[in-house]
């Protein structure tokens, strides 16, 4: 007999707008009526911005960047039902690159005086003078810069107040132990607010920016008692607050999460397929971004070192950037140096169609950028036909990976080697818990081996997938 696993969890994860909460919803505000969320106004950072390159040009600098920002945080934890911990934050910083032909410095202050602000475009201008020319340093190419920019719907302010988070939280943890008697304690169940704006500009007459919002519920919890306990979690985030899973769902799947987990057992050491779950897939796809990225290949510290247009991954693999999907959490008209952003096919049929590059590590290169200071934006694999369930099916027999421990990959030969948790299957089904077990293979043989992705798609960050099913690993117990 299987396990007892609820097979509807993998239907109720997903980001289904039509059962989200509308907890407070808000209408979106552009960057000019932001007026009273934050402690300066976007005239203010637009015009402290070009304040700091016009000084920095009067004193010499041959090319100039300033990037302002000003943002606040709320975030309030419960444990047990009592308040753990209220935190508040007002963060703002200016920084400053300024060039002496191509010779680089930068230098940034939190302090929006004027005295601070030419004292720090002096500091830069001295680090500057102190700096090896570099024939690969200066801004992008002033036709690669973004001319208009379209509206991604980025800011959705939450209007929450620290007795309704509370109130919020509460909810959470106790659907968290509602859920299950089996949940005996917690690590507590937290509620954010995040909001911030900025303004970038150089000297070549780019300026933009816009404000962004960043909202969060999360819960963890641990089940059984003594040696056999097990703690999981689950949270979600939206630019939007009403996009959110309603809290009493993340407390809801955080406690079936740790009592799924309840009497895990060992395996032995075998060669059998892997199915990573989606919430850690995502893994993967975030070390294949770190191999193509600039810095890794213009130093040689890529396993994907010039496969620029060969296959790497699996046939079926389909994997684009896409940096303006409205409210995504990883959108951008424009990426850290103002070069417009645009849709990409990253992998196509498995083949390697682009990297992801900044200016400076392009022409390292030889190259142009690809509009991907900063990284990368709405990085999404493509969904397979088959669910959680029909994985499990097409597997047969092997690992379902939901937890992954320790950071063994090796970012230059591929190496992978990861502690892990999760489940064993027969049959096509789930049959108990595991734990204290090691994955291991090579992230290039990783990949050309994927036999199918799921439609399970998680939205919780830049980098969205459903689960992933590998044909052969090995995995090491007892």
């Amino acid at each position: 007999m299987g396990c007892c696993y609820d097979s509807a969890f993998h239907k109720t994860v997903l980001l289904n707008f039509q059962n989200m909460n509308p907890m407070t919803p808000s209408r979106h505000h552009p960057l000019e009526h932001t007026q009273g969320r934050f402690s300066h106004s976007a005239d203010t950072l637009r015009q402290l911005a070009r304040d700091m390159l016009q000084y920095a040009t009067q004193q010499g600098a041959t090319a100039c960047a300033a990037e302002v920002s000003d943002g606040f945080g709320q975030a309030v934890t419960v444990r047990q039902g009592e308040v753990e911990t209220i935190e508040y934050n007002r963060d703002k910083g200016i920084g400053i690159s300024v060039y002496l032909g191509q010779q680089r410095g930068n230098a940034h202050t939190s302090d929006f005086s004027r005295q601070a602000l030419r004292d720090t475009v002096d500091a830069a201008l001295s680090i500057a003078r102190h700096t090896a020319s570099d024939d690969c340093a200066g801004l992008p190419e002033p036709e690669l810069l973004a001319t208009g920019f379209t509206d991604l719907d980025l800011y959705h302010p939450w209007l929450l107040n620290v007795e309704q988070a509370i109130g919020l939280a509460r909810e959470c943890e106790q659907a968290a132990f509602a859920r299950d008697k089996r949940i005996k304690n917690s690590e507590g169940a937290t509620v954010s607010v995040h909001e911030s704006q900025f303004v970038y500009a150089n000297s070549l007459g780019f300026i933009g920016g816009y404000p962004t919002s960043r909202h969060s519920v999360s819960c963890a919890v641990i089940a059984g008692k003594g040696s056999a306990m097990q703690r999981d979690y689950w949270y979600t985030e939206a630019r939007e607050a009403s996009e959110m899973l309603k809290v009493e769902e993340v407390g809801r799947i955080a406690a079936e999460r740790a009592v799924r987990r309840l009497n895990a057992r060992k395996l032995g050491t075998m060669q059998v397929p892997v199915l990573y779950e989606a919430p850690v897939a995502a893994s993967l796809l975030g070390h294949f971004v770190g191999a193509v990225s600039g810095s890794s290949l213009y130093r040689k510290s890529s396993f994907l070192l010039d496969q620029l247009g060969q296959p790497v991954f699996s046939s079926n693999i389909h994997i684009d950037d896409i940096p303006d999907i409205p409210r995504g959490l990883a959108s951008s008209a424009f990426d850290d140096e103002g070069v417009k952003t645009q849709r990409r096919a990253i992998i196509q049929a498995g083949v390697l169609q682009g990297y992801f590059l900044g200016t400076y590590s392009a022409r390292k290169l030889g190259m142009k950028t690809t509009g991907n200071a900063g990284g990368n934006h709405n990085l999404i694999l493509r969904p397979g036909k088959l669910d959680f369930n029909g994985l499990l099916k097409k597997m047969g027999r092997g690992l379902v990976v939901t937890e992954l421990l320790g950071q063994g990959v090796n970012h230059v030969t591929g190496d992978y080697s990861r502690g892990a948790a999760g489940f064993w299957v027969e049959n096509g089904e789930i049959q108990y818990p595991v734990e204290e077990i090691t994955i291991a293979g090579n992230l290039k043989d990783m990949y050309r081996h994927i036999a199918a992705v799921g439609n399970d798609v998680l939205v919780q960050g830049s980098r969205q997938c459903g689960s992933i099913l590998v044909e052969s690993m090995m995995v090491a117990g007892q």
